[in-house]
């Protein structure tokens, strides 16, 4: 599932491509032909990511709220605009699929693939723009110059600003949107505390925290050496505001790389390497039998809530 860090460069991309334009909204799967209709003609006002959920406000007041779930991803083409100074604009944001162009997600990038007769995210042809669809897809966001393809989404659906004001209240603290991050860290503190639920179940509740996925649940965890199974209320107050903190350092290096490199042991030729290799990544994340970097012990892999937990039965303690 694509976690924060992408969710925040999709609203990144349609705001540096789409927002300001009218835009033509269509469902060539037709699953949402009436919420495309209903936006159809309007101008796209804001983009902007609450943990894993997109918001894309229209000038008529309607919100398009997108979470892209397990198998979710958004596809571009046509002109894109860098939104990382000296990084060309990446082709596909989301969940890995099969003859993808070249991919911004969870944890690599893939090769361009040719797609519709066009290279999702290089600048087009006017004589073969816009593409065809490819596949099932749910949305399609174009201008003159962009198209914006949405597919496979948990939800899609269009919402007045009080109802995507609702969405955003249930949601816990994320660090990419919070004004005052100390205030929201102690709430993201007294929602953990509060909890004899297992700390790694609590930190995949996006009503606790938003935007974690398995693999920052994975690395927090780990770079805080805490056993994943200790109740949150016995989690002491300054560790579990350092995972708070440590999930308002990473995200930002998530968002602007696109990646989640979550080793703080790495040079910075090993860092680069990193960018391309997932395998050099991460402390624990799918490492399930290989030696801890620290200790040796063969990484455990379990079930937590019918995900993959990833963590060292040794150097991940309670406290």
């Amino acid at each position: 599932m694509p976690e924060g860090h992408t969710v925040h460069r999709i609203a990144r991309q349609l705001d540096a491509d789409l927002v300001g334009r009218t835009l033509r909204v269509s469902s060539p799967q037709g699953r949402f032909a009436a919420g495309a209709a209903r936006l159809d003609g309007q101008t796209l006002t804001r983009s902007s990511a609450v943990g894993k959920h997109l918001f894309l406000e229209f000038a008529g007041g309607d919100v398009l709220r997108v979470h892209l779930g397990l198998y979710g991803a958004w596809d571009f083409y046509g002109r894109l605009s860098s939104i990382v100074p000296g990084e060309s604009a990446w082709g596909s944001l989301g969940a890995p699929r099969l003859r993808r162009a070249v991919r911004m997600g969870e944890d690599e990038r893939e090769s361009p693939a040719d797609e519709g007769g066009l290279v999702a995210g290089v600048p087009h042809d006017d004589a073969l723009f816009p593409p065809e669809p490819v596949g099932q897809v749910r949305v399609r966001l174009a201008t003159d110059e962009t198209v914006a393809d949405l597919r496979g989404p948990s939800a899609c659906e269009v919402l007045d600003p009080a109802e995507a004001e609702a969405v955003v209240a249930r949601l816990g603290p994320d660090p990419a949107t919070e004004t005052d991050l100390e205030a929201a860290g102690a709430e993201m503190v007294r929602r953990v505390r509060t909890r004899g639920v297992p700390v790694g179940q609590l930190l995949m509740d996006q009503a606790v925290v938003a935007g974690i996925g398995n693999i920052y649940r994975a690395e927090l965890l780990f770079r805080a050496r805490l056993d994943p199974w200790t109740p949150g209320k016995q989690v002491p107050h300054d560790v579990a505001l350092g995972l708070w903190e440590d999930w308002a350092r990473l995200l930002p290096d998530g968002i602007a790389t696109g990646v989640m490199i979550t080793r703080e042991d790495l040079s910075p030729d090993e860092r680069r390497l990193a960018l391309t290799d997932k395998m050099l990544r991460h402390w624990v994340y799918g490492r399930a039998g290989l030696p801890c970097y620290l200790c040796g012990t063969p990484i455990t892999v379990e079930d937590m809530a019918t995900r993959k937990l990833y963590h060292c039965r040794t150097c991940q303690t309670r406290p």
